[in-house]
């Protein structure tokens, strides 16, 4: 680690194994994290560990699922010269500091955490009712403050977690901090992502099965935009449009250049314009997006083996991070794995 990057705040952030990506997840967090990179000293997790929470029943595409992720993030600018990237399970740390995490977490400290309660509610196709589901918040907590990281960037939906870090942290340092603090209390940076639309206008999900997803070759990416729903009020080609109230429009406000901007906003107010080719003109875009990280994608898809290594690579930083996190929390709360004589642990 060098003089720089030891002066750089520290920086945790990961998504869960689901597979490919989409530009869901590129708008909302990994167009982010590339530009972080020269910022902040960052840490990137594959958080498949996470994936198990809804996910437990089946597993046999979790690990192929991890790595589709990782070509994804190394396809659209995730450097491993500029960042730790690694797999959350192979740094099996993280569990270690979960497990003392949970052992002083109040359980209404979970049961208060709002994702809890709105993913109960909505997802009804699996039993939700485990005590890892219940209690990832604390396992998300470890990810982060085994990496004493400061800051952690997050959208809307997330600051309430990162709060309950800041709570076990603050707990931690009171029970066990006599020296000094063991944990920063990191803070939120709000990542303020542009609503983008899936193809049925909802919020794009895999879920919903709306996404484009940023491996999709431009034939399929035209293909799903000719489907996608627009201004309702508009039924003819006739009639005029409002392109803030339509999903297109919003595509074209994230991706399109200028010029075009200027275009869908005259043509579509005048019905000078139809849909076809408003679609049309948003599908260049995301083609003229996409294109460059597919590109980049092919050499790892090529040889998935150098996307492994980079990983491995990854792990092995993290692990010796992790090990001096773990190092300084078992030194607190005096469960230090070396031998210390009576004597020696009082003249302390």
């Amino acid at each position: 680690m060098t003089a720089s990057t030891k002066l750089r705040k520290r920086v945790l952030s990961g998504m869960r194994s689901t597979g490919k990506l989409h530009l869901g997840n590129y708008v909302g967090a990994l167009d982010n994290w590339v530009r972080m990179q020269d910022e902040y000293q960052c840490f990137f997790e594959v958080a498949d560990w996470h994936a198990l929470t809804t996910d437990y029943a089946d597993t046999s595409r979790v690990k192929e699922n991890s790595l589709e992720v990782a070509l994804d993030w190394f396809a659209a600018g995730l450097d491993p010269e500029k960042s730790v990237i690694f797999i959350q399970s192979h740094v099996p740390a993280h569990a270690e500091l979960h497990l003392l995490f949970s052992m002083i977490t109040p359980l209404g400290w979970l049961e208060r955490v709002p994702t809890y309660k709105e993913q109960r509610e909505n997802i009804k196709d699996k039993d939700l009712g485990t005590y890892g589901f219940l209690g990832y918040p604390v396992l998300q907590s470890a990810d982060i403050l085994i990496y004493k990281a400061e800051v952690v960037p997050v959208g809307e939906d997330q600051v309430a977690h990162i709060e309950l870090t800041r709570e076990i942290a603050r707990r931690f340092n009171s029970f066990y901090g006599q020296r000094g603090d063991v944990f920063p209390e990191p803070q939120s940076l709000l990542t303020l992502a542009p609503k983008l639309p899936g193809t049925d206008g909802r919020k794009m999900s895999k879920s919903y099965g709306n996404t484009i997803l940023l491996t999709d070759p431009e034939a399929v990416v035209r293909q799903k935009l000719k489907t996608m729903v627009t201004d309702p009020a508009r039924v003819r080609r006739s009639d005029p449009g409002n392109p803030d109230v339509c999903p297109v429009g919003d595509l074209h406000k994230i991706f399109s250049d200028r010029a075009t901007m200027d275009k869908v906003n005259v043509g579509c107010r005048s019905a000078g314009i139809g849909c076809i080719e408003c679609k049309s003109w948003a599908a260049d875009a995301l083609v003229q997006l996409l294109h460059p990280m597919q590109e980049r994608r092919k050499k790892f898809e090529e040889n998935p083996r150098l996307a492994w290594d980079i990983l491995e690579a990854g792990t092995a930083r993290a692990r010796q991070a992790a090990a001096e996190t773990m190092d300084d929390v078992r030194e607190a709360m005096g469960m230090s794995l070396a031998y210390e004589s009576p004597a020696a642990k009082g003249a302390k």
